[in-house]
């Protein structure tokens, strides 16, 4: 599992407006289109600067394309940085204040102590 590129995707289209969206609109197109294009990228470098080798693992590629904030934290991915993306995406579609943070809390209520490791 890298959860250094699963971060890296939840970091780099949670800080921009049409890439959320895009995300909330066509997960699987932005997931793909993220991965083939962004994925090896050296963020804060010159464009040229760029990896090869970095790809998701089915269950990533799946849990994102899903929007499962519970597979990705039971993955290693950061809470916080779920959080803030799905926020993003998903409050808008709740009625009342904090009711999608509860929500997210609740989904994730199963899980008990030792939370997966998410150092990456």
């Amino acid at each position: 599992m890298s959860k250094y590129l699963v971060n890296k995707f939840l970091y780099t289209v949670d800080r921009d407006p049409e890439l959320v969206e895009r995300y909330r609109t066509d997960p699987a197109g932005t997931v793909g289109w993220w991965e083939k294009t962004q994925a090896n990228r050296i963020l804060n470098v010159p464009e040229a600067e760029a990896s090869t080798w970095l790809a998701f693992e089915e269950a990533e590629r799946a849990a994102l394309v899903a929007h499962d904030h519970v597979a990705l934290f039971e993955l290693g991915a950061h809470p916080f940085l779920t959080l803030t993306l799905f926020i993003a995406m998903f409050e808008r579609d709740h009625p009342e204040p904090l009711s999608y943070q509860k929500a997210y809390g609740q989904a994730l209520a199963h899980l008990s102590l030792p939370y997966p490791d998410i150092a990456t």
